[in-house]
């Protein structure tokens, strides 16, 4: 019997190949970044090509450093950035734009044509979203209405549509000879174009996108064998057997399995998720209704989500582009030089507000500076805006719920900055608490791919690897609790109406 199996990350800075033994034990990890292409402001693409060949070299990294050969694995999961949009021509195997990444805004136009009159929340009802820049299908749209000749291809039958999973798999399965056009429930949720109730694609709402529904892959469940790697390469032969969008991946991961259980996921952006059971909740608070995973011929169980769109990329533009920093580390160095923020406030509004605000006008904003502010103010107001845009989703996910979170279980890139970890502690009043395997995201995909294949035999012996490594209680006390937030929620508001009506 393989010993192990294979997972494939494709996130939004980079794709990662980890391979885990039976143990859910990382025994190795291959990890590459790719080109973030910002051609205008609130433009953000990535090269579908360049994240196909990086996807390549990580698994034949990983495989190498623990010398293992195709036999070795059992199976392979695939997760990925969510709601970023690819759609090339099926005869070639060449995209006809670069990938339009969830962080662009560039489809604010034709989202506000779609809702019309009913507005944001046209679409809700069926597939638990609102119409929002985030989501896949207006970004298809767009290609199909600015590439020259992409309308006819696609109305000719020639271009397919899909999320990361989608387009990895079709390459990896053969890609013009015979590659495989399919998706999963989770990634499916995310286009605004599946009815949640039927899980299959809503064509009156592909219609009304302009979408013609033969770019669209096959809906499948996020645990079956859907076929073998092929023809060449390191994991040939080796089934594909789960595929998850990247915060389903973390909550699967983070052994989310019962109703009431809760992840955040702290990455490019945060990302909560509520698991809701088999029952799918609208929200009245601002977050989305979203498939959580659907394992097998199982049932599918739903979630609540709060996507917040800057977070750790907010730490990258401090690096990058205001060069406050030399790496991701020195934020919690340079914060911890002060006792707190100065009365500065960074609102990261960078692609407009996701959760629970949904307002793509806004653009981000530095208040309350004076001249005692100095860069390590900023550092922190940097870092407690990660934290203060999680407590806005925590408390709409509770007005929703009707039952408080008791406790946070995290993961992602920025759970090692204690500093942060504290304050949010502090922000929500209850533990937060963070695994001894944190990469979750990859680990979700594993256990996936690994249960449909028998590798492991149930959830249960999936919970049973769940293990805690640190947790952090609350210590500030409630009259500063509110009166940050106070300051916070005055500080969001300078955010909007900033581009609105300037097209």
């Amino acid at each position: 019997m393989s010993k192990y199996i294979a997972a494939i990350d494709q996130g939004t800075t980079s794709t990662r190949c980890m391979i885990f033994d039976h143990d859910g034990k990382v025994a190795a990890v291959a990890q590459m970044e790719h080109e973030q292409i910002f051609p205008k402001a609130g433009w953000v693409e990535h090269d579908a090509k360049e994240i196909w060949e990086n996807t390549r070299k990580v698994c034949a990294e990983a495989l190498a450093k623990k010398d293992l050969k195709a036999d070795d694995i059992a199976a392979v999961g695939i997760t990925n950035q969510r709601e970023t949009a690819v759609v090339w021509d099926k005869t070639t195997g060449d995209p006809v734009y670069n990938a339009i990444v969830w962080q662009d805004t560039r489809t604010d136009d034709i989202v506000e044509e779609l809702g019309g009159s009913e507005g944001p929340d046209k679409y809700k009802a069926k597939v638990g979203l609102p119409l929002a820049t985030y989501f896949s299908g207006p970004k298809v749209t767009w290609i199909l209405d600015n590439v020259d000749g992409a309308r006819d291809k696609a109305e000719a039958g020639d271009l397919l549509f899909g999320n990361m999973d989608t387009w990895l798999i079709w390459n990896m399965t053969g890609g013009v000879d015979g590659g495989i056009h399919i998706t999963d429930v989770t990634n499916a949720s995310r286009t605004l174009l599946m009815d949640l109730d039927s899980l299959a694609w809503d064509e009156s709402i592909a219609a009304d996108m302009k979408v013609p529904t033969s770019m669209l892959p096959e809906i499948k469940s996020s645990a079956e064998v859907y076929g073998e790697v092929r023809p060449k390469g390191v994991l040939a032969g080796v089934p594909i057997a789960g595929i998850l969008g990247d915060q389903q991946a973390a909550t699967f991961g983070q052994a989310c399995f019962e109703v009431g259980n809760a992840k955040n996921t702290y990455g490019t952006g945060n990302f909560l998720l509520l698991n809701t059971g088999e029952e799918k909740v609208a929200s009245k608070n601002g977050l989305l209704t979203t498939v959580c995973y659907k394992i097998g011929d199982n049932k599918p169980v739903y979630a609540l989500e709060g996507s917040i769109a800057v977070t750790g990329s907010l730490i990258q533009w401090l690096r990058d582009n205001l060069q406050i920093i030399k790496d991701a580390p020195e934020v919690e160095t340079l914060a911890k030089k002060v006792e707190d923020n100065g009365d500065v406030y960074v609102v990261p509004a960078f692609s407009g507000l996701f959760a629970p605000h949904w307002r793509s006008d806004a653009r981000g904003v530095i208040v309350g500076l004076t001249r005692y502010a100095n860069k390590n103010h900023i550092a922190r107001a940097a870092l407690e805006a990660v934290a203060f845009q999680s407590k806005e989703v925590v408390d709409a996910m509770n007005a929703d719920s009707g039952v408080d979170l008791t406790e946070l279980k995290v993961d992602g890139g920025m759970v090692g900055n204690d500093t942060l970890m504290q304050f949010q502690a502090d922000l929500l009043g209850v533990p937060v608490i963070r695994p001894q395997i944190t990469e979750t995201t990859c680990l979700g995909a594993a256990y996936a791919a690994g249960l449909a294949v028998g590798f492991w035999e149930s959830e249960d012996e999936l919970r049973k690897q769940w293990a805690e490594d640190k947790r952090w209680e609350p210590q500030m006390d409630a009259e500063t609790v509110k009166a940050r937030t106070t300051k916070w929620s005055k500080a969001v508001k300078r955010t909007l109406d900033w581009v609105k009506g300037e097209e």
